[in-house]
């Protein structure tokens, strides 16, 4: 099998032509060591099978981030497994200078290269041209003309791939190495460098080498002795490369590119107004305002599909089997927590779809231009937009990628205050809780009410998340300044295949994440919902029958009161009962508490765990959970137990605390320490008890 490894700068396109190589035939997993998502794929084409690896986006073979480094430790060591045969190479043809650095560092390591240049049509409406043989014959190199969205061009570049892997011409060098490079190359063994890496693949092992795992740490400290003994400075030799290939660069850009448009681009014209410093912002509440009505609106209909498939499962499942424990384990146990959990996929596939369509047109990079000078005030770096951002749809990834933030104390802030913003997993609990506030059919204008107050957890959200930054700032030690560097792509079409296939993949692994714990948790609840302590059970089911025929209640009403009481009495009930007096000053029951527990494995697994208690006993299969927490009663107001204080009391807490084991452990993963999560976790938790606590006591006195 032939590797091939898909390189570039970040925003080239390298991914949208990745996934149009190898379609479904992907997998996503993490580079050995680290938590970088690295993605593979198979392209079978003729009597050629190829492993695509599609690297991190990096601008240079000088790294400055985890993701830059895992690029540049691959292609320096010909004994990683990842090592390419080849590399195709993907350039954006509207960055030609800029992207034209790491090509030309890629070609001096003496790997065989296909140039790929995507976007040209879109240069092309701006009236500038490019020569593809001059570019050919001046890079020594194969050079195709693709489009990623449309796969135009795809079968010869799958033609010459199939042809490079037998015969590729060496390029001459670029760069060529000073006198001291030359000399301090001479003072390292021979032995430490593999027989395969040219002089310039040497010299970058050389001044890499403490980030380069596969090199023995004997080897690590030989490289940083001959530096320092030698006063070598690897600094001042990056800049002086990177300045001789661009003095290269620009007379190769002269002698390939024509231009015959205007000197204005189609971008340029519609960045005046998206990214103007008062009119962008206001763009910026639109478009957000626009998500959030489209996760009601849109949703409605699949999400009442969703919830009669489960309806009828359910009823089928009990007239098919008999009236045994796993009967009952099956419909009140797995069918109601999956289905109480499931039912959000509308929801939460409209929200990536949105958000990946915006990073697809190039949107989300003027949102962190934007606000880049107002980050700075809350002791975060420009880059922390994109984190804050990405956690809009899961905490995780987001906070992974805050490895591209340089400054230590920036990072560390934007990672600590980023599991405030509202993710994906909060959508379930958010959707249940809002209907409780305002009804579905309250209006202001065009707008829906519910879609108002949804907007509102967001913006809540991202106002903690600045609060804490200015809260946690005086405890997080290390330098004051950064700033932001990042590339602001042409405005495009969307690719709407690598949009989907986005979607497809986000929603699959929330519904695998999300599902393997809804399950396990959903067996425990039942259980423990189903059975108590000696004979518990059985004395309370003896005397709600008796109290329900002295009242003289009709049948579904005395079988609703024995199912509580039965409850109550459960090991389940008793658990809840014992932390009731901690959380009642909320407005919170027992219910309530369980379902708080069991939700900090995971927010979303709130509604599931809601699902399994106020499923089991419950007569009516075709209520929803939200339909079987409004029915619930408060016994000391004989109001509804979700009445608004209390639906405003949880909604607080579920957007401050830190409900998400997983994002614990990346957390420290990331910080490579125990004591900021833990922080994290006591600060957040702590909050949303405090903002619960004043919110409920203040509005149940209203």
């Amino acid at each position: 099998m032939i590797k091939v490894a898909l390189a570039g700068n970040p925003n080239s396109g390298k991914t949208t032509l990745f996934n149009r190589l190898t379609g479904l035939q992907q997998k996503v997993g993490n580079f050995p060591g680290v938590t970088v998502d690295r993605k593979t794929g198979s392209l079978h084409h003729g009597e050629c099978e190829f492993r695509l690896i599609d690297l991190p986006g990096t601008y240079s073979l000088h790294p400055t981030s985890e993701d830059e480094r895992i690029t540049s430790s691959i292609l320096l060591q010909p004994d990683d497994v990842d090592y390419p045969d080849l590399v195709l190479y993907v350039l954006d043809v509207r960055s030609l200078e800029q992207q034209l650095l790491m090509l030309t560092q890629i070609l001096d390591l003496g790997l065989p290269v296909i140039l790929t240049v995507t976007m040209i049509d879109e240069w092309a409406a701006d009236g500038v041209g490019l020569k593809k043989e001059r570019l050919q014959q001046l890079l020594s190199c194969p050079v195709h003309f693709v489009s990623g969205k449309t796969g135009e061009n795809l079968d010869d570049l799958k033609n010459q791939l199939v042809q490079c892997s037998s015969d590729m011409p060496q390029p001459a060098p670029f760069y060529s190495l000073q006198q001291q490079e030359h000399f301090i190359l001479d003072q390292v063994p021979e032995d430490l460098f593999h027989p395969g890496l040219t002089p310039y693949g040497r010299l970058l092992t050389l001044e890499h080498a403490p980030e380069l795992k596969l090199l023995t740490g004997e080897h690590r400290e030989l490289c940083r002795q001959i530096v320092r003994d030698h006063e070598f400075n690897t600094i001042k030799s990056q800049v002086h490369e990177t300045m001789a290939r661009f003095d290269q660069i620009q007379p190769l850009i002269d002698k390939v590119v024509t231009r015959s448009g205007p000197a204005q681009s189609r971008t340029d014209k519609i960045d005046r107004v998206v990214s103007h410093p008062y009119i962008g912002p206001v763009i910026f509440v639109a478009v957000m305002l626009l998500i959030f009505q489209a996760i009601f609106s849109w949703a409605t209909y699949p999400m009442d599909g969703i919830e009669w498939i489960f309806a009828s499962l359910s009823s089928s499942v009990q007239n098919l089997l008999p009236d045994a424990w796993y009967t009952s384990l099956i419909t009140e146990g797995v069918l109601a927590g999956l289905g109480g959990v499931l039912v959000f996929i509308p929801q939460i596939a409209i929200l990536f779809l949105l958000l990946s369509l915006l990073e697809e047109v190039g949107y989300m990079s003027r949102a962190v231009y934007l606000f880049d000078k107002f980050m700075s005030r809350f002791g975060m770096n420009g880059r922390s937009v994109v984190a804050m951002v990405s956690g809009g749809a899961c905490a995780i990834p987001a906070i992974m990628s805050a490895r591209t933030i340089a400054n230590p104390k920036e990072r560390l802030l934007t990672i600590l205050v980023t599991p405030f913003i509202p993710c994906s997993a909060r959508i379930p609990v958010y959707i249940v809780l809002v209907g409780f506030v305002v009804p579905s059919e309250t209006y202001y204008g065009p707008f829906n009410a519910q879609g108002l107050v949804f907007m509102g957890l967001y913006v809540f959200g991202i106002a903690a998340a600045f609060g804490g930054a200015l809260l946690l700032r005086p405890f997080v030690s290390g330098q004051t300044s950064g700033f932001l560097m990042i590339e602001l792509p042409d405005y495009r079409p969307p690719s709407w295949s690598t949009i989907l296939l986005s979607v497809k993949n986000k929603v699959g692994a929330f519904i695998i994440e999300a599902g393997k714990i809804i399950f396990a948790i959903s067996i425990v609840l039942w259980f423990m919902a189903s059975y108590g302590p000696g004979n518990s059970i059985e004395q309370a089911t003896e005397a709600a029958a008796t109290e329900a025929q002295e009242m003289q209640w009709e049948p579904s009403r005395t079988d609703n009161f024995i199912a509580a009481k039965k409850i109550e009495a459960s090991y389940a009930g008793h658990l809840g009962k014992w932390i009731e007096p901690a959380i009642s000053p909320l407005g919170f029951d027992w219910k309530i508490g369980i379902a708080l527990l069991t939700s900090f494995a995971a927010r979303e697994v709130f509604v599931g765990t809601m699902a399994t208690i106020y499923s089991i006993g419950d007569t009516d299969d075709e209520l929803s959970v939200r339909d079987r927490m409004a029915k619930e009663i408060n016994p000391k107001t004989g109001g509804p137990r979700y009445d608004f204080a209390t639906s405003i009391s949880l909604l607080l807490f579920f957007a401050l605390a830190m409900q998400c084991m997983s994002t614990v452990a990346v957390v420290k993963k990331e910080t490579n320490s125990w004591k900021w999560p833990i922080l994290q976790f006591a600060f957040m938790t702590g909050l949303a008890y405090l903002a619960s606590l004043i919110a409920y006591q203040i509005l149940s006195q209203l």
